[in-house]
This record gives C-alpha cells, sequence and structure tokens, in this order.
C-alpha cells in the first residue's frame, strides 16, 4: 500500500511578511520549505509515495515549483483555517490512513523515520515537543495511560506542543472527517481531533520527538532558528 501524505498549504502567511506562499520561502541550503519536506518524505517512504498537497492563496506559484505532485484546491482559503483544507484533502485521499503536515514546518528527517512503526501499526498520532511549551502554540494533556486528551492553543496545563506532523489512520479516519466538517470554518485540525477523541472514542498517541529538530516558521525569527538546523 502507497502512503498517502498531505501538505497543508493553502494558507496566506501574512504573519512571514513575504508575497509568496510561505512553504516557497527558501532556507539557508537553497531549498524552500516545500522541498525540504518533500525531501524528508521520499527519504522516508520512497519515491512512490503519494503527497497531495492544499493550496490556496496564489496556487499556481506552488503547482508550477512542485508539478509532479497531486493538488487540493481550498478556494475559501481566505475565510476558512486548516480544519477546512485538511478535510477537503482527506476527502480526496480514498479510505486508508494519512500522515499531513503544516507547510511553514521545517523539520529533523529523522521524525518520519521514527513515526514508520506507529504508521505500519495504523495507530493514530501527533507528533510532539515536551521541551516547551509557548502560550501561542497547539498544546497537549494527557490521560493517565498516555494517549492524548486535550489539544489546542487553549489548553491549560499542557505538558508539551503540537509540532504539525500528524498521522491519522484508516480507522478513525471518518469519524475525524465527520468533526472537521462540523467544526466553525476558522478552527484549526486539532479541534476535530478533540472532538473524534471526546465523542468518537479514537485513540491519539503523542510521538515525542523532542531530541530532534521541528520548528513551524510563522515569523522572521522562526526562519533564523530554522536555518540553523538544516
Amino acid at each position: 500500500m502507497t502512503l498517502q501524505t498531505v501538505i497543508l498549504a493553502a494558507g496566506m502567511g501574512s504573519r512571514l511578511g513575504r508575497s509568496l506562499p510561505k512553504p516557497l520561502t527558501e532556507l539557508s541550503d537553497g531549498r524552500s520549505i516545500m522541498q525540504q519536506q518533500h525531501d524528508n518524505i521520499r527519504a522516508a517512504f520512497g519515491a512512490d509515495v503519494r503527497i497531495t498537497t492544499v493550496v490556496g492563496y496564489r496556487a499556481e506559484t506552488i503547482v508550477e515549483a512542485f508539478p509532479e505532485v497531486d493538488y487540493v484546491y481550498n478556494d475559501r482559503y481566505d475565510q476558512t483555517n486548516t480544519s477546512k483544507s485538511l478535510l477537503r484533502a482527506l476527502s480526496a485521499t480514498g479510505r486508508n490512513g494519512v500522515l499531513w503536515m503544516n507547510g511553514d514546518v521545517v523539520f529533523d528527517p529523522r521524525i518520519l523515520g521514527r513515526a514508520i512503526e506507529m504508521i505500519e501499526r495504523e495507530q493514530s498520532f501527533v507528533t510532539v515537543n515536551t521541551a516547551k511549551v509557548s502560550d501561542e502554540e497547539v498544546k497537549y494533556t494527557t490521560t493517565p495511560d498516555g494517549r492524548i486528551d486535550k489539544l489546542s492553543k487553549t489548553v491549560a496545563g499542557g505538558i508539551g506542543e503540537a509540532v504539525g506532523i500528524n498521522f491519522i489512520s484508516t480507522r478513525d479516519k471518518k469519524a475525524f472527517m465527520r468533526h472537521l466538517q462540523r467544526v466553525d470554518d476558522q478552527d484549526y485540525f486539532e479541534r476535530g481531533l478533540e472532538l473524534a477523541i471526546a465523542e468518537d472514542g479514537i485513540v491519539v498517541h503523542p510521538l515525542d520527538i523532542s531530541d530532534l529538530y521541528a520548528v513551524e516558521v510563522d515569523f522572521a525569527e522562526d526562519l533564523e532558528r530554522a536555518n540553523l538546523f538544516v
């Protein structure tokens, strides 16, 4: 079975202050953020891995840069958040489980290598960093047996941050999509996961990658930090 992967790249990325979509931002090694994502995905899962990218803002610039992958267009990219972009992508990927990531994450390729075992077991997960808990980031808590419980930017008592690389299993995908459909347009996809956990009892584990680098590039200082690693 060929692994289905999704990159969420529909947003305007206005906080970084650049005219091109944020995933096309050049890193210090000459690659774009999205190119290093493609390289990492193919290094972990092989050349046959299927990559579906959700585009919106200046979609043509991403399509021109990466014509070899599949695309889903979110024509409401300026009115919706990641919940609706991901819903469109999951709807286009059949019944199989999906690994997805935010289009602005610069990350150590070993993260995907660490994820392979859980993907092969069809175990839904959220990659997390327990080394820091910033107010503006998506935080999480766990149940006594270690499963994800709460997952949002407003979580109280968070024990770490979500990194932006996740997997939904085949068995959990339908419930997750149903909740992505019902959440508000401006909700992040994490809200759909929270509801699927609370109401459908899906099991989502944290995958700790605190010893590896992963930077979501929102601001110029994030880009500077990401460039220290690549």
